[in-house]
């Protein structure tokens, strides 16, 4: 069995002088599955997350210290908010001894909704994606959120003697966040504004009345996939928490084999 003293003379050969002149730009772990609570706004929610977590390396470094990724998250087994995960990269930086970097957290999460008649409660299910990186000093946190809703073709609307064509259609709002509002930031409430943007919301669970309703309520509001875009985009652009974003709508066709596809940038408009 070892001693401490036998411990400390293993050689650190990721700490070796590297004579290949090719710095690495992310090098580190990727999808390591970890526990994760978070509070964006609704009260603290707890999920599973799949971290990717890279730092640069200098040309003259052999690696990185590949332990202290898992180390960090160890250590920080915490509610987190969008301000402490800022902190999460800014110690990773520290940690790592490293000039740029960034976190990548992708995890469910859930939203408890009524139905519209039947006032049933259900759980859905949202893919978010939180991403930090740090440059030169300087952190910044994005994210994204994927809304899942329906959209009715306001063209089949208009030349079909009875019924149109309608889709699930995937809209994801990605946001870079101001600073000084981060803190105002809602999720729910985000979704919520986002979701009335669809020719109708999806539920977890309905029953008929709730059928009914939801089939009505999509060929009332038809929306093409650049409605989608630009309804969306209106809502995030209203944002004071939001610096920049992007929306992008895929509308998944029910009478082609292809899907409709729309971005908008906020650079752009």
């Amino acid at each position: 069995m070892n001693s401490p003293t036998d411990l400390k003379a293993i050689p650190d050969v990721q700490s070796t002088i590297d004579a290949r002149n090719m710095p690495i730009s992310r090098v580190g772990i990727k999808d390591v599955r970890f526990p994760l609570s978070i509070d964006l706004g609704a009260g603290a929610q707890a999920t599973v997350a799949r971290y990717t977590m890279c730092v640069y390396l200098p040309a003259d470094q052999k690696g990185t210290h590949m332990s202290r990724f898992v180390a960090l998250l160890e250590e920080n087994k915490t509610v987190f908010s969008l301000s402490s995960f800022k902190t999460l990269i800014d110690d990773m930086m520290v940690r790592l001894e490293s000039e740029k970097g960034d976190i990548q957290a992708h995890f469910p999460y859930f939203v408890e909704k009524v139905a519209p008649v039947s006032g049933i409660k259900s759980l859905m299910d949202y893919e978010i994606t939180l991403n930090g990186t740090h440059v030169k000093g300087h952190s910044q946190v994005t994210l994204s959120v994927l809304i899942p809703m329906t959209s009715l073709c306001p063209c089949s609307k208009k030349i079909s003697a009875y019924g149109a064509h309608n889709q699930r259609s995937h809209v994801t709002a990605h946001m870079t966040f101001d600073d000084e509002h981060m803190a105002e930031f809602d999720l729910h409430a985000l979704i919520s504004a986002i979701e009335a943007q669809g020719s109708c919301e999806l539920y977890g669970l309905l029953k008929r009345p709730d059928e009914k309703y939801v089939t009505e309520r999509a060929y009332d509001n038809p929306k093409f996939v650049e409605d989608l875009v630009r309804d969306v985009a209106g809502v995030l652009k209203a944002q004071t928490y939001v610096a920049q974003f992007s929306v992008e709508a895929e509308n998944f066709e029910s009478i082609h084999n292809h899907s409709a596809y729309a971005v908008i940038e906020s650079t752009d408009i």
